[in-house]
């Protein structure tokens, strides 16, 4: 990450980008246009996730005729929440936003967010009421935040996402760590400071399918949650209990049968669905506990987060 050296920039739009081709120029035309009204001081930042269609292409095109409008190219493909990580270490305003480039968030409501900002608040969410999404999708939505509260014991807002605007030293606080595994929006959650919400409209993708694929999004996850919570050891810990007393209960119950002398023959079903049932169990746990392992083995490998291939119109470094 590099130092802030021009001071003067008031609002930063961070936007991670992958296949994106269909969205780039009217995406940036519209930014232009809502956040001159802002302020003359701003700067775009376009940061390529290693997309396999002309977008990069598209945004060096734009960038040889704005130099407010800045472009980074990832390596190859780290992810949404990295190619965020990445925006925000070039982001020099006083405000950021960070939002998607599909255009569903809607440009626009940048005015509306930046308005409650300055009511004194340090971070602003959008909150997308009206979600313009398939059924599967905000299902899909819906089913994860259930299982996520329920392990990190926290309420977290589904309508909730990356966009929103957030102050200088939220973003300060959020690219000092150094988890292997991002989200945005529940790092920004975590820093704290005085948080607000704005209801904003939502538009549907207007052409192209989300990257999001099931098999990823599942992916994420599981990612998300092992990364934030150590419930599923907790649970395991207490099945591992239940197991035991029922085992005890039913080591009385032959006890008492042999002392009372009806000690009957044990069958074969109940004793290979007890060691199927006991193994299983402990190959689970185990197998629980050895992801964890690989998690913290990860982090302490300490590797960069992203690298930035090539930048247009920027200055500094990548970290």
């Amino acid at each position: 990450m590099f130092e802030n050296t021009k001071k003067d920039t008031e609002i930063s739009v961070v936007i991670p980008l992958y296949k994106g081709e269909a969205f780039v120029k009217e995406l940036y035309e519209r930014l232009c246009v809502c956040l001159t009204k802002i302020s003359a001081e701003y700067e775009i930042i376009f940061v390529n996730d290693s997309s396999p269609d002309k977008s990069w292409d598209i945004v060096c095109c734009l960038c040889e005729t704005d130099n407010r409008l800045k472009g980074l190219n990832l390596s190859r493909n780290f992810g949404q929440h990295y190619a965020i990580t990445a925006g925000l270490g070039y982001a020099q305003g006083e405000w950021i936003v960070v939002m998607d480039c599909d255009l569903q968030d809607k440009p626009e409501e940048i005015s509306n967010l930046y308005a409650k900002a300055c009511e004194g608040y340090a971070v602003v969410f959008a909150q997308r009421i009206n979600r313009e999404d398939s059924w599967f999708k905000r299902a899909q939505s819906k089913a994860f935040h259930a299982v996520f509260d329920y392990l990190t014991d926290r309420k977290s807002d589904p309508t909730v996402a990356n966009f929103g605007i957030y102050h200088r030293k939220v973003i300060k606080a959020v690219l000092g760590f150094g988890d292997c595994v991002k989200c945005f929006p529940l790092i920004v959650t975590y820093v704290g400071f005085k948080t607000a919400y704005v209801s904003v409209a939502h538009d549907a993708r207007k052409s192209g399918n989300s990257s999001y694929t099931v098999g990823k999004a599942l992916r994420f996850a599981i990612n998300l949650m092992l990364a934030y919570s150590n419930k599923p050891l907790r649970l395991f810990t207490a099945g591992g209990f239940a197991v035991v007393a029922v085992a005890f209960i039913i080591s009385l119950y032959y006890l008492f049968l042999h002392l009372t002398g009806k000690t009957k023959i044990s069958g074969f079903t109940s004793l290979i669905i007890s060691v199927w049932f006991v193994g299983g169990m402990l190959m689970l746990q185990i197998g629980i506990v050895g992801v964890y392992l690989g998690r913290v083995f990860n982090q302490t490998k300490n590797r960069p987060s992203f690298v930035v291939d090539e930048t247009v119109n920027t200055t500094g470094r990548d970290n």
